[in-house]
């Protein structure tokens, strides 16, 4: 269906990147529109589970990106402001064969736009999208408000602000959970563990895991407000006495990390809906383009890589209109579920009172007695083999 088949994709990001090599593959002329002057992308971690990793496998990548990567032995629930353990899920033991990756964002982006090269797609830097129209017959894409791009497929790979989205469904108001999250890389300490450990507090907590054989260590930290922050990844830096400020009741070892953060970016979580039309006159949207989900659960890149294997595998075995029902078919149920579990994460990591207590006291018994139950309650998201399932 794909053969010599002219798509645009707008966003270069993990999604984009996706689906751009595996429809090259399929043999599309596939044509990926970024808005920025080169690819690189910065400072920041991502965790790839079992379910992400397999799609990487199946394009090649696997073993580049497992040499890249930390493999995860453990991640560990700790109490924010003693430091002692509450939980601790053992990856390494119960879940021997699976693949959990901790990696650098730049690393995986890099791995993807080779593959992406090598598939042949043609990769278009500086192009600032200024609108999409669909048509009835074909969209197409306006560049710096003047410049016209035919489009007989388009895909939006464009992220939370997506055009693509926008022009299928509207603007959509996002609601701000009033949570903000601070995120910074630091060096690494000698002796890292490989796992990702996750201290919690009243109303805040703190994620960390090393990067790059351990010469990098990533934190993301989440404190419950009232006051707004501005939706971005990167744009936004804050002063690192506030974030210090907002964890002066945390374990020594996590204001030690936090004293060596010279300037962290902040940006506030924000609700999105999830887009009610995925597809229409020729677009579809991927990723956070049609369903955004909040990190607790750090599923987004691994939400990303299972959409673009089902759109491309659609889009390669049935007409245009069909292959984009069933992707949606497909993908809209299981992206909600786990849209859903996120935002529970984010209430059980901020518990207080006498619930944080009874929680607490449950996860260790848990942990101790029968730590096979901690790992499996994630079986249905990290087992799940997109690959298989379509």
């Amino acid at each position: 269906m794909l053969q010599n088949q002219q798509v645009t994709v707008l966003g270069a990001g993990i999604a984009g990147l996706t689906v751009s090599a595996l429809l090259a593959r399929h043999g599309a002329k596939v044509t990926l529109l970024e808005q920025a002057p080169t690819i690189a992308e910065v400072g920041a971690g991502l965790q790839i589970s079992p379910n992400g990793a397999r799609v990487l496998h199946v394009m090649g990548l696997g073993e580049a990106v497992g040499a890249i990567a930390m493999r995860a032995r453990a991640v560990t629930l700790l109490d924010g402001e003693t430091g002692g353990r509450v939980a601790r899920l053992d990856l390494e033991r119960l879940r021997p064969s699976g693949d959990y990756w901790l990696i650098h964002r730049a690393d995986l982006i890099d791995a993807l736009a080779q593959n992406a090269a090598q598939a042949g797609v043609a990769l278009e830097l500086n192009r600032q999208v200024s609108e999409v129209r669909l048509g009835d017959h074909a969209p197409h894409v306006v560049i710096a408000g003047e410049e016209r791009h035919d489009a007989p497929i388009l895909i939006g790979a464009d992220g939370l602000h997506s055009r693509v989205r926008a022009a299928l469904n509207g603007e959509a108001v996002p609601f701000f959970t009033h949570q903000v999250a601070w995120r910074a890389v630091i060096p690494g300490e000698a002796g890292i563990d490989s796992q990702a450990q996750v201290y919690l507090g009243r109303g805040r907590h703190l994620v960390t895991y090393p990067l790059r054989g351990g010469s990098l260590r990533n934190l993301v930290a989440v404190e419950q407000r009232r006051k707004w922050a501005e939706e971005s990844w990167s744009l936004t830096e804050d002063d690192p006495m506030s974030l210090r400020a907002a964890f002066k009741d945390f374990a020594p070892q996590v204001r030690g990390w936090l004293e060596r953060i010279e300037r962290p970016h902040l940006w506030g979580l924000f609700r999105h809906p999830v887009a009610p039309r995925w597809f229409g006159n020729g677009a579809a949207i991927l990723g956070d383009a049609a369903h955004p989900t909040l990190p607790f659960l750090a599923q987004g890149a691994n939400l990303a890589l299972e959409d673009a294997w089902v759109l491309a595998e659609s889009l390669a075995r049935y007409p245009l209109s069909q292959a984009l029902q069933r992707y949606q078919s497909l993908r809209e149920t299981r992206a909600r579920k786990v849209i859903d579990a996120a935002t529970s994460n984010a209430r059980n990591f901020h518990l207080s009172g006498i619930g944080r207590a009874i929680a607490h006291q449950g996860l260790r018994t848990v942990s101790a007695l029968a730590p096979e139950r901690l790992v499996s309650r994630f079986d249905w998201l990290h087992g799940y083999d997109v690959t298989a399932a379509c």
